[in-house]
């Protein structure tokens, strides 16, 4: 894994706003509508060979394919593992603690901030969004789980390898979601219990996550949902015991699913969600950060640049990162179109130098800038005036850290 060694070295979480063509191919995928499958898949191969050259021209040292063969940044999963269907908000029968957010306290502001999340960025009146077919969102269990993407897979691994040959990338990295990811609190009647359910998510997304390190990248590992539920189980008073037993039984899974994959091949993803909402309702980081460092990856990648999260960064004045382990800390948000100043962002890179060293800190994004097809935070405009800033704050915190 590339550390920042002689400078900081710059990545981001992964996922990235799809082109006009690409978006369509996804949402009529989704929905089980015929495709030309040999367009489809030249049409990807071109837009991943894209997406990594900009990465590389924007000044990303570990770029990835965008996400852009994936409907969504977990519910892509639909695709590769039996046992799931997609499925509406209602169908997906989620826990209470997907409803316990601030999504309560500031309904009002949610009644007009959901309707208006589907724009279309791409200024192309042949291809708008409102044209295509509703986003499937969430997923429901109807079986046993098992793995049977073994040829998106191979398309994908295939895809970026090409892509990064082309552009001259010394490594990249593939995002996958992990088993609570997957899970997202639901039940499923095909086991008899909770831990025979988890442990079969965790051993049919491993396959996955082999094959990606077999294929010579980074594995990147998705988690959303952990940092939410936290929240939303404080907030509802449950204890500590439970939450340690809920939690822990989803990270063993994790790492059984990373079992044989060596540490400094992977790298482990959360944020408190992507939304641009009050946040008011997420768990503070020090709440979170223990189950975190329990996973088997030797690099996190921790939202730091949201306002609600930003002053966490102080959490590392008492907090030690284990040996070997790099912290990735977020230092451009994802959420809005204000641009960072390349000064502001190697502040934020230089706070987590001073209390961590230089050679334990990478620079990143907060999360994607497009969760899925649809759910489009940034112009692209911006997503990549964005990463330019990381990467010239990376630049000026690298002439200081290493004068």
């Amino acid at each position: 894994m590339k550390t920042s060694t002689d400078r900081i070295v710059t990545t981001l979480v992964g996922s990235l706003v799809r082109p006009p063509r690409i978006r369509e191919y996804l949402a009529k995928r989704q929905h089980g509508d015929p495709v030309d499958e040999a367009a489809w898949e030249q049409e990807l191969r071109d837009g991943v060979a894209e997406v990594v050259r900009q990465q590389a021209e924007a000044g990303i040292d570990v770029p990835s394919d965008g996400e852009y063969g994936k409907a969504h940044w977990v519910w892509y999963v639909t695709e590769r593992l039996a046992g799931m269907v997609p499925a509406d908000l209602g169908q997906a029968q989620l826990s209470w603690w997907m409803r316990t957010n601030d999504r309560v306290d500031f309904s009002e502001f949610y009644r007009a901030y959901e309707p208006i999340q589907r724009y279309d960025w791409s200024g192309d009146p042949e291809a708008p969004l409102s044209r295509l077919p509703a986003p499937i969102q969430f997923a429901r269990f109807d079986g046993k789980v098992s793995y049977k993407g073994q040829h998106a897979m191979a398309r994908d691994v295939a895809d970026l390898r090409a892509a990064v040959d082309a552009a001259g990338v010394e490594e990249a990295f593939l995002a996958v979601a992990s088993p609570m990811a997957v899970e997202l609190g639901q039940t499923n009647d095909a086991y008899d219990s909770e831990e025979e359910f988890i442990s079969a998510l965790a051993d049919a997304l491993g396959e996955e996550y082999r094959a990606i390190v077999d294929a010579g990248f980074l594995l990147q590992v998705d988690d959303a949902v952990l940092p939410q539920w936290v929240g939303a189980a404080e907030r509802s008073g449950v204890d500590r015991k439970e939450l340690d037993r809920f939690a822990g039984l989803r990270i063993d899974a994790l790492n059984a699913a990373l079992d044989g994959i060596p540490s400094d091949r992977v790298r482990f993803h959360i944020c408190w969600g992507s939304w641009n909402g009050p946040h008011t309702s997420d768990a503070p980081l020090a709440s979170v950060i223990d189950y975190v460092l329990k996973v088997n990856a030797d690099a996190y990648l921790i939202e730091s640049a949201n306002p609600r999260h930003e002053h966490e960064w102080q959490l590392w004045e008492d907090r030690k990162l284990p040996e070997g382990k790099v912290l990735v800390p977020g230092v451009v948000n994802h959420q809005t179109n204000v641009v960072e100043h390349p000064e502001l962002v190697a502040w934020r890179i230089q706070n987590f130098a001073r209390l961590l060293g230089r050679e334990n800190v990478m620079a990143g994004t907060d999360c994607g800038f497009c969760q899925g097809w649809h759910e489009i935070r940034t112009h692209p405009s911006i997503q990549w005036a964005k990463l330019r800033s990381l990467s010239e704050g990376a630049a000026l915190a690298s002439e200081r850290l290493w004068a």
